[in-house]
């Protein structure tokens, strides 16, 4: 295999790695009311069973990135998929509840330690354009493996119910683990001055990714982004007519999708990442004003996830951008993954108690503002980088 060929074959490997990730999210928001059925006794907590992944990664989403650099991506990627694989034949066997909980916070490990490495080593293995290409492949796992679940998993569990929609997601995470050790991918990365984990380097590399502007960059932008996607993934498809509602919930995050794939390569070759994230939440606002001028609501829900999809593509492309060691890679993603949950974890219930309290335009109101917020940090951190640069 030459070694072109072999490069595009692991980067579309590491993709598989992450949309076996996103389906640790997906097996349970797309069937929720099959896993619902399942614990009638539960369903005040069920909830519980989807974002539990997420409190795990607010909480260490950055630790994850200097674990990273203490035993390498490619190690904790494979520890990751085998540990997911492990988790989801075991839930397979449909255990009760508690433990099914607790299964899920273990596979919130899993999910960290894929997030983390596949893009860091992705970054590593690919140069220039096709660097540019592969970050924002790598920006549409979430939605694809969404898309999927729906298309192929919902009539896998209507043939063969939720036993076999898990296992099948194990041995899938498994198989993939399994290819990608038999490639034998070596990406040269220092480990010597990592440190045995403990208080002081928790809190210590908190301090070192979020003091600087390079590392944090992606991450801080990506907390604006994950407060309202979801939410407003939710939340829109209500308020749109009845007729087209299905239809307009499952073009909104394909729209993003395409837009990150076709318009962020292209722009990366004049301009960078964190441009690209500034003029997607720019767009979006524009797109958000064009309300109160008569458009129509499903057209908004539409031209506003295309905006955002500038951001979702020029977000992970900003990370090898700014940080061109492995190490530096691996804590901005970590850094990602802890503010994408933390964003995750908050956006829907407060994006919910503004629309009860102050109605639709409050709601359209509150999201211009995060967008404004995030537009702001990201010119802030811009200067602190030529600062830092300049001295």
């Amino acid at each position: 295999m030459s070694q072109p060929v072999r490069t595009v074959f692991l980067v579309l490997l590491l993709w598989f790695a992450g949309l076996g990730a996103a389906t640790q999210f997906a097996k349970i928001a797309v069937p929720f009311a099959e896993v619902g059925w399942l614990y009638p006794g539960n369903a005040d907590a069920l909830g519980w069973l989807l974002s539990i992944i997420s409190l795990t990664g607010a909480i260490l989403g950055t630790l994850s990135g200097a674990i990273a650099s203490r035993v390498g991506p490619v190690r904790l990627l494979l520890t990751g998929l085998v540990l997911g694989g492990a988790i989801s034949l075991w839930q397979a066997t449909l255990p009760g509840f508690p433990m099914m909980l607790v299964s899920r916070v273990i596979e919130g490990l899993s999910h960290l330690a894929i997030v983390v490495a596949a893009p860091t080593l992705m970054s590593q293995i690919t140069q220039g354009r096709g660097r540019n290409i592969a970050m924002v492949l790598w920006s549409t796992f979430f939605g694809v493996a969404f898309a999927l679940n729906a298309w192929f998993g919902l009539p896998v569990i209507g043939a063969l119910g939720l036993p076999a929609y898990f296992a099948l997601h194990g041995v899938l995470m498994l198989l993939i683990a399994g290819v990608l050790a038999a490639c034998r991918l070596n990406i040269s990365f220092d480990t010597s001055a990592a440190r045995v984990f403990g208080l002081d380097v928790f809190i210590d590399v908190h301090r070192r990714t979020y003091r600087s502007p390079f590392i944090a960059a992606p991450a801080i932008g990506w907390l604006f982004y994950t407060l309202t996607f979801v939410s407003l993934l939710a939340i829109l498809p209500d308020r749109l007519p009845e007729d087209i509602r299905g239809l307009i919930a499952g073009i909104m995050p394909l729209a993003g999708i395409i837009v990150s794939w076709l318009a962020v390569p292209l722009l990366l070759s004049v301009t960078t990442g964190i441009t690209i994230v500034s003029l997607g939440f720019g767009m979006s606002i524009v797109t958000i004003g064009l309300l109160p001028l008569g458009m129509p609501l499903p057209i908004v829900c539409v031209a506003l996830f295309s905006a955002l999809g500038l951001v979702q593509g020029g977000s992970f492309a900003a990370v090898p951008e700014l940080n061109p060691t492995p190490e530096a890679q691996a804590l901005s993603y970590g850094a990602m993954a802890q503010m994408g949950n933390t964003g995750n974890l908050l956006g829907t219930p407060i994006l919910l108690a503004v629309l009860w309290r102050t109605g639709e335009a409050g709601m359209f109101g509150f999201v211009v503002l995060v967008y404004l917020a995030a537009i702001a940090a990201h010119v802030w951190l811009g200067r602190r980088r030529r600062f830092e640069t300049a001295q």
